[in-house]
């Protein structure tokens, strides 16, 4: 099977461009730089494979992650590092705080 599998879902799991959400290619990318030095994200996966230049493209776009510097081994590899939003984004939402109060009735 080629081409496009889930409704909104590209092949290897990356969502289509534009549609606001990462998908599990793009997560798992980004999730990798949240404990390296300065955010550093990988230019290969867990399997010794380059990282999609699609899935990098997309999180660049979104700002999940920014270009970090050139490398002078191989100038068409770009290497990133994880953004504040690409932190946030892995995350979660923000919890609302809740304020919680407790009302005790005085017998008179």
């Amino acid at each position: 099977m080629t081409g496009r599998g889930r409704k909104g879902v590209a092949k290897g799991g990356r969502r289509r461009p534009g549609d606001g959400a990462p998908g599990p290619a793009e997560l798992d990318w980004l999730r990798r730089g949240v404990d390296q030095p300065g955010g550093k994200l990988p230019l290969f996966d867990a399997e010794g494979q380059r990282i999609e230049p699609a899935v990098v493209r997309t999180c660049l776009k979104a700002g999940w992650a920014a270009p970090w510097f050139e490398n002078p081994l191989k100038p068409d590899w770009q290497v990133c590092r994880l953004t504040d939003a690409g932190r946030a984004l892995l995350a979660g939402p923000p919890r609302a705080e809740v304020e919680v109060s407790m009302v005790i009735p005085v017998s008179p």
